[in-house]
């Protein structure tokens, strides 16, 4: 057989041999929304939300280091710490476990953080940091078990093969045993009936449904259960969220911060789109989007018309699953020609529904507000939906060389901060490893405050 028609067979038999999947290229991502080009981030549009299950070419990327080369061949797990037996194995190994698969949201922390006021740093996510998927894999705990968890184990590390850049710390989490243990919690090999695809966790990744992003480690090498919560940099001071209230723009002592574990019941509307003519030819219009929630399904979307003073009970679609996103719609007719601005709002089974106004917190985290979007109703023209894009500014050199090297300046071009903020996130990148010279850091500092700093 030529070698083209063997991986021809291959492909078609869906790329297994002993070890498992083979490493193929992904799917090229398709009208994706750039956040960063390196490392890689990658936002959905609102039309995203149109199917069930996300497309894997169309689902978002998050990465805060360069997506590592795993060579399947060589790729072992590494399960140790305070267990029975430490565990070596490989993905043939896992594969011989008995196997679960689910549908879930996987959400980033982050999503929706450009909605904040006052601002806060990091990339300007707004609604597509989220997709959902069907994952498969073995349950978590079926692993844990077999080496012999102590009852010592209160938390499990996950590791990834991602290296850190400079002197960045590892990105390395921990989740508490009891959600380690918990039958959905699975370290999946599959997404969406595919092997895993590079840029998703190729081989390996965690699925901690009804937990945010940040629980869901890719490229996963090495797991060890711990006796407490891990004390590395994302753990104990990325991804926490503050116990009580706190006044929007101050700072937040990290012992009043826990980290962010479970999603909130959250909406979003994905047509029609804002600043659009609707029913202008006396057809009712359809009103649709997804909702989801944590550890709670949704149980109910409500819509308004008429901005929040009446509700209707939407129309939910028939996917159930417990993790996964429920499709709505509700239709409607303007009753006359005017502005009409729309809202949505989901509640779990718990009871918890969306709020109105957000509690700030200072990395704009779990964004959950009662979405809003404007339309015309009646004939007409359409308003400007959007503000023109401003240029980026050229990058004086030393700035340049400060700033582009680890990543490209779409990730500073889309942030909006204070003067104090970009000193913030100057001094955590010197600490990080970027090369300012002190005489030079005010340069920076004016540069970053003057073309990116707050509108």
């Amino acid at each position: 057989m030529k070698r083209r028609a063997f991986l021809r067979t291959l492909s078609a038999a869906g790329g297994f041999l002993a070890g498992g999947p083979l490493p193929a290229a992904d799917k090229v991502k398709r009208n994706m929304i750039v956040r960063s080009t390196r490392p890689e981030d990658l936002e959905m549009p609102l039309d995203g939300f149109a199917t069930w299950i996300t497309p894997i070419e169309r689902f978002f990327v998050r990465s805060h280091m360069y997506t590592p080369k795993v060579d399947l061949s060589r790729w072992q797990l590494r399960v140790e710490g305070e267990v029975a037996t430490p565990l070596t194995l490989t993905m043939e190994d896992l594969r011989k476990l008995p196997q679960a698969e689910l549908a879930g949201v996987l959400e980033c922390a982050g999503n929706g953080r450009s909605f904040y006021r006052p601002t806060v740093a990091g990339l300007q996510w707004e609604h597509g940091s989220v997709g959902n998927g069907r994952w498969k894999g073995v349950r978590l705990a079926d692993v844990l078990k077999r080496a012999g968890i102590r009852a010592s184990g209160k938390h499990v590390l996950l590791d990834g093969a991602d290296v850190p850049m400079g002197t960045m710390p590892d990105f390395v989490r921990t989740i508490p045993a009891q959600k380690a243990l918990h039958a959905d919690t699975l370290l999946a090999f599959d997404m969406n009936g595919e092997p895993l695809p590079v840029a998703h966790g190729f081989p390996l990744r965690a699925i901690v449904p009804g937990w945010a992003g940040d629980s869901w480690t890719k490229w996963i090498t090495h797991v060890r259960v711990l006796d407490k919560e891990h004390d590395g940099f994302f753990m104990k001071t990325a991804y926490r969220y503050p116990v009580t209230s706190v006044a929007p723009g101050s700072s937040v002592d990290q012992a009043l911060m826990t980290p962010v574990e479970s999603l909130r019941p959250k909406s979003v509307i994905g047509g029609p789109l804002e600043g659009s003519r609707v029913g202008a030819d006396g057809k009712p219009v359809r009103i649709w989007g997804v909702a989801w929630s944590g550890e709670a399904p949704v149980a109910k979307v409500e819509v308004s018309t008429d901005s929040g003073r009446t509700w209707l009970t939407a129309t939910l679609g028939q996917d159930r699953d417990k993790y996964a996103w429920r499709s709505w719609e509700h239709f409607w007719t303007p009753p006359r020609p005017a502005h009409y601005v729309l809202m949505a709002r989901a509640t779990d089974a718990r009871g918890e529904t969306q709020p109105f106004a957000q509690d700030w917190n200072p990395s704009g985290y779990l964004w959950n507000v009662v979405p809003q979007v404007r339309v015309e109703g009646g004939p007409g023209p359409e308003m400007m939906s959007t503000m023109p894009t401003q240029a980026a500014p050229e990058f004086p050199p030393k700035v340049k060389q400060a700033c582009i090297g680890c990543h490209e300046s779409d990730a500073i071009a889309g942030q909006r901060l204070t003067r104090a903020q970009w000193e913030r996130e100057a001094d955590k990148m010197i600490r990080w490893g970027a090369t300012v010279k002190p005489e030079d850091r005010p340069e920076l500092i004016d540069f970053l405050a003057r073309h990116f700093g707050v509108r």
